[in-house]
């Protein structure tokens, strides 16, 4: 099995909260892009929560929109092996280092957990000692919950937090 790298946290000083995936799909990877699988709901949930186009704009656009309310984006997983796309394929795993995450947004509040696999990890992001929340994976494999669930579950911790 190949060794696969994830991609770099996007952050910076004024995040105040950081959504955690597990380790990008073959799609994000391959354009380099976070949630860049077309059927990922991630930028349509924080385009409804924030009332604009996010998945229409050029990457580019929707990460400085993203920034600019004080979201940040990073993964749970630094590399690890995997076939395929799916979080259960996911072998020998290698954490990101979340203390370097907390030196470089000193105004971060709390971390979100994008999906099961994600929040497995919760007790290390716990040692940062700031709220730590399980969102509903906005992947396509999670096709057991609705938009309009997936959402709500969103925006409830988004709204907890003053960014929504």
């Amino acid at each position: 099995m190949t060794r696969l790298l994830g991609l770099a946290p996007v952050v910076n000083a004024d995040t105040r909260l950081i959504v955690l995936g597990s380790f990008p799909g073959v799609a994000s990877l391959k354009a380099q892009q976070y949630y860049g699988h077309p059927q990922n709901q991630f930028w349509k949930i924080l385009g409804a929560l924030w009332a604009i186009p996010l998945p229409q704009l050029p990457y580019a656009q929707r990460l400085e929109s993203m920034l600019g309310h004080g979201v940040g984006l990073w993964d749970v997983y630094g590399a690890c092996e995997r076939e395929g796309s799916l979080d259960s394929a996911i072998r020998r795993g290698e954490l990101n280092d979340f203390l370097w995450l907390q030196a470089q947004c000193p105004s971060l509040q709390a971390i979100a957990h994008n999906g099961f696999e994600s929040f497995k990890h919760a007790k290390h992001t716990e040692r940062l000692g700031l709220p730590v929340y399980k969102l509903p994976s906005t992947s396509p494999a999670n096709a057991g919950w609705s938009f309009e669930r997936k959402l709500a579950a969103w925006k409830e911790v988004f709204e907890a937090q003053g960014i929504a």
